[in-house]
């Protein structure tokens, strides 16, 4: 029954812990997830459009080795 003790102890611990948490409120949990969707956006379109560069660029390579 020790294994019973340890897993009570470590529940017990992980509630004193979760108590001391300071979670964020409505607005800041917004405010990061319109930055967090927009970053992606952005980025997402950044990479796409380096993808053509380079893809352009290795046709035009192959092309003038051809």
């Amino acid at each position: 029954m020790k294994w019973w003790e340890r897993v009570k102890t470590f529940l017990r611990e992980v509630s004193a812990e979760t108590k001391k948490v300071t979670w964020p409120s409505r607005d800041e949990t917004l405010a990061t997830t319109v930055v967090v969707i927009a970053a992606s956006f952005f980025f997402g379109i950044f990479l796409y459009l380096c993808d053509l560069l380079f893809l352009n660029l290795v046709k035009w390579v192959f092309k003038v080795l051809s």
